[in-house]
């Protein structure tokens, strides 16, 4: 038998390391990850493995545990779920306690929120005062199911579900089913089925043209047993094209106020007909309704006609279209904008211009018409209100005049201009802005404004102003400000003929073309770490400024910033006009769940071998033997002896400590002979790792009389002391190894001299 020939290292030898390199991990509170617990409400006793909520039942619990030291006695543990990919960046409080600061083994009861649908979810737990946050929970599946009833499917979605559950396509056609009586369809995921086969499509809707029967479910993930949200079925099967057409030809044309007769190619045999316009039904679906009458009396019957027809023995299909438009039908457009303004001693021109084939024109001013005005121009010099009708006097159709928009000329009392930013512009924070005029309004005597901005906007001279003077050389539309020394006021001045003009007013601050740049010296904040100070190379010294946190205003004296707490940090000097204002610095809290190590911390290994444990997420990584010597530096170390270890990981100026125990596994059982014969060989009952030198366990040994003779906890694997004890030869002992007063093993021992 082999004797174990390591080294055990006392607890207080670890402890005196982490005190040697100024290890806080063992000074903070341990926040266990939360697990799923049993309702006390309910019948049994078992755990939760995934949420299936819904509005008749939504009551779990998890179980937390955590570790001293004490927590203050204004904390508060907080229950927060992750979004449904199991991150954290926007998490959902579940639940909070106040009484729980001295309960080291709890449960928190919580209620899914009715939006909350995946495969997912993670938990964790969240300690206020002082602030920690616990690893993170395993990912379940969780479900509201806010939707339990059977789904209807029909085509399109449309509520009419086809007698006998059956619809017929054509070769290479399809069919598009959908659920028609749940709400907010679109927001969940669906599980569709052709003839009893999960299909991959997971939408609400479906196009198939292969036949079989389909029928859809919600898909609730693990929860999907708890629903009841199986559909009809609709079975689609496939026949052979009739050919199905729209006599006549592909193009018709209806003068005014008639009408034409649109007929289907096949009809009679008890068929049932849908006619269709520009895709919406028009008219059935209507059995023998093969003919459908287009009324060009009707205001907009132009468009685009198909009939479908369905039935027993056919399969439904649909006609190619059929374009139907007006005859008679012609555009006008007039050339002019609705409103003109005739200054004195002006002559416009109104125009016109059509699709007719062989046009007359006739204009009209204040609804009369006007004596040989019959061109398609017409020349004023009077206010009042115009427009034209056109007579078109080719093509089949009896001709009736179509009258154009109206142009409403007016004379101004005054003139009004409008200036506005044409840039992304921002007060004191752009660098530059571009103003421009916008519109130009003339103003009637009876206060009446119309927008003659495209008329006169070439008639006009300008001229900026900036604080009421004139700005040399700017005397464009337009005008741009790239400093600071042009913040003011500006206005644009212009005249025609015997008119002025002033715009509104615009207000410019420009932000300064400098960089204040503030650094820090780290950006997470944690318990014992290095202090974060915020600083800037900008001289202070004269300056009025302010060191802000989220936004607020957390110190206007201090040339430096000493933080204390997590926010986003900002530096404004207040001296200019407008503010300098510096880039942000985020400052966040210390999360120990950073560091993860890719097996557990007990390790157990067989002597001889060697069991590699790798940790991530921190910056660096020093490992200690129980002696506290540093024995590696990288994110990995091997294990060939059996002790207990140090890992120091480090986060910039916060660190993490583990500790790293490695037991042998036992490769033997407990022996029942040994021979005292002091030869060095097997004088010892040797116990295995498991039962040797745990001071929790008790090793007692009777003679054959029932008396005890030793007697030993953390037994040292030291029995017997002496061979002369045993009178002679193949004496029997009993023994028996207890732990708590639980006993563990029980039997003899053969004592061979």
């Amino acid at each position: 038998m082999k004797k174990s020939n390591s080294t055990t290292y006392s607890i207080p030898v670890l402890v005196l390391a982490f005190v040697l390199f100024g290890t806080i991990g063992l000074q903070a509170q341990v926040l266990n990850q939360p697990v799923p617990a049993d309702n006390p409400n309910l019948s049994g006793n078992s755990a939760w493995t995934a949420v299936c909520a819904s509005g008749g039942f939504n009551e779990y619990f998890v179980n937390f545990t955590w570790a001293p030291p004490m927590v203050e006695s204004d904390n508060e543990f907080i229950l927060e779920l992750s979004d449904g990919d199991g991150y954290f960046s926007d998490p959902t409080e579940l639940a909070r306690v106040s009484d729980k600061n001295t309960t080291f083994d709890f449960d928190f009861q919580f209620a899914l929120p009715s939006d909350m649908r995946g495969d997912n979810f993670k938990m964790r737990v969240r300690s206020t005062n002082p602030a920690k946050t616990s690893p993170t929970s395993d990912a379940f599946s969780m479900y509201y199911i806010d939707y339990n009833s059977p789904l209807l499917i029909s085509e399109n979605g449309s509520g009419t579900i086809p007698a006998g559950g059956q619809i017929q396509i054509c070769d290479g056609g399809s069919v598009t089913l959908k659920p028609h009586n749940i709400p907010n369809a679109d927001t969940y995921i669906y599980n569709w089925y052709r003839s009893g086969t999960l299909l991959s499509e997971k939408s609400e809707t479906i196009t198939v043209s292969d036949p079989g029967m389909y029928y859809v479910e919600l898909d609730y993930g693990d929860c999907s047993g708890s629903a009841n949200t199986l559909s009809n079925t609709i079975e689609v099967t496939t026949g052979t094209s009739s050919g199905l057409a729209i006599n006549g030809p592909g193009n018709i044309e209806i003068c005014p106020g008639e009408t034409h007769l649109l007929e289907a190619s096949i009809t009679g045999l008890g068929l049932t007909y849908t006619w269709y316009k520009d895709g919406a039904i028009v008219s059935g679906p209507t059995v023998d309704g093969s003919t459908l009458t287009v009324d060009a009396g009707v205001s907009g019957f132009e468009g685009s006609y198909e009939v479908e027809i369905s039935g027993s023995g056919i399969c439904t299909e649909l006609s190619d279209p059929v374009i139907v438009s007006s005859s008679g039908s012609f555009d006008i457009t007039l050339n002019n904008a609705e409103s003109i303004v005739l200054l004195p001693s002006q002559t416009k021109t109104l125009s016109v211009s059509t699709t007719a084939s062989d046009a007359t024109y006739q204009w009209y001013k204040d609804g009369s018409a006007i004596s040989d005005a019959t061109n398609n121009t017409l020349d004023i010099t009077e206010t009042g209100e115009y427009y034209v009708e056109v007579t078109d006097n080719g093509g089949p159709c009896t001709p009736a005049p179509i009258a154009s928009t109206t142009t409403t000329v007016v004379s101004p009392d005054s003139f009004e201009f409008v200036v506005d930013y044409v840039s992304s512009y921002t007060s004191c924070e752009s660098t530059d802005a571009t103003l421009s005029l916008t519109a130009i309004n003339a103003i009637s005597e009876n206060g009446t404004t119309t927008d003659v901005t495209t008329d006169l906007q070439g008639s006009f001279s300008y001229q900026w102003k900036l604080d009421g003077s004139d700005i040399p050389g700017e005397t464009s539309k337009t005008i741009t400000i790239s400093n600071q020394e042009g913040n003011g006021n500006y206005t644009l001045y212009g005249s025609v003929d015997t008119f002025e003009a002033t715009s509104n007013g615009l207000q410019v601050k420009l932000a300064s073309n400098e960089t204040l740049t503030i650094t820090a010296n780290g950006t997470v904040l944690c318990e014992g770490g290095e202090t974060i100070v915020l600083s800037t190379t900008y001289d202070l010294s004269d300056e009025s400024f302010e060191w802000k946190k989220d936004g607020t205003v957390v110190d206007s004296s201090s040339e430096s910033f000493t933080v204390s707490e997590t926010g986003v940090y900002q530096l404004v000097i207040n001296t200019n006009e407008c503010p300098l204002i510096s880039n942000e610095i985020t400052i966040t809290e210390f999360d120990e769940s950073l560091l993860v190590l890719d097996n557990s911390q007990n390790l157990i290994i067989v002597e001889g071998e060697t069991k590699t444990l790798t940790a991530s997420g921190a910056d660096s990584y020093e490992w200690y033997d129980s002696g506290n010597n540093l024995i590696s530096s990288s994110s990995s170390y091997d294990f060939t002896e059996e002790g207990e270890y140090l890992l120091i990981a480090s986060f910039g100026t916060c660190t993490v400590s583990k500790v790293i125990t490695i037991t042998y596994r036992d490769m033997f059982a407990i022996p029942n002979v040994i021979t005292a014969n002091g030869d060095g060989i097997n004088d010892l009952w040797v116990l295995p790792n498991t039962y040797s030198r745990d001071p929790n366990v008790l090793v007692t040994i009777f003679n054959e009389r029932g008396e005890q003779i030793f007697s030993q906890s953390g037994y040292e694997n030291n029995w017997p002391q002496s061979t002369t004890s045993f009178s002679r030869q193949s004496m029997i002992f009993y023994y028996k190894i207890t732990k708590g007063g639980k006993s563990l093993k029980q039997g003899t021992i053969t004592v061979i001299k």
